[in-house]
């Protein structure tokens, strides 16, 4: 089984920035499509962006326009850029397998917390 080590959350406010970074133990070609994740209290975790292998990406409509993901398969590395943020981006934070079929045990993930 792969384990991920999510980083790069923290206390912003509205509009500011992060990056947030997801390494695996093993390599992600081999995972296949990875995902960044998010549940915020009292709410089911919810895929927010997925990229393949070969880079093509797909997002949730909430993040469409502000979030970018992106993977290093050198480094076994999975990033998301978030831009404009906004209060109800306030989640931990998650990276996994994009698909039931690839998934792993879940990390600890990194807490976002947007608020002025």
């Amino acid at each position: 089984q792969v384990q991920f080590v999510e980083s790069g959350g923290g206390l912003v406010q509205p509009g500011e920035s992060l990056r947030l970074s997801c390494v695996a133990s093993r390599s992600i070609l081999s995972i296949g499509a990875m995902g960044w994740y998010r549940q915020a209290p009292g709410k089911q975790r919810e895929l927010v962006a997925g990229v393949t292998n070969g880079g093509t990406t797909n997002y949730a409509n909430s993040v469409k326009g502000r979030f970018t993901i992106s993977r290093d398969n050198a480094k076994n590395t999975v990033y998301l850029q978030m831009n404009s943020l906004k209060p109800e981006d306030t989640a931990v934070y998650y990276c996994n397998g994009q698909y039931p079929h690839n998934k792993s045990p879940w990390g600890q993930g990194t807490q976002v917390t947007v608020s002025s």
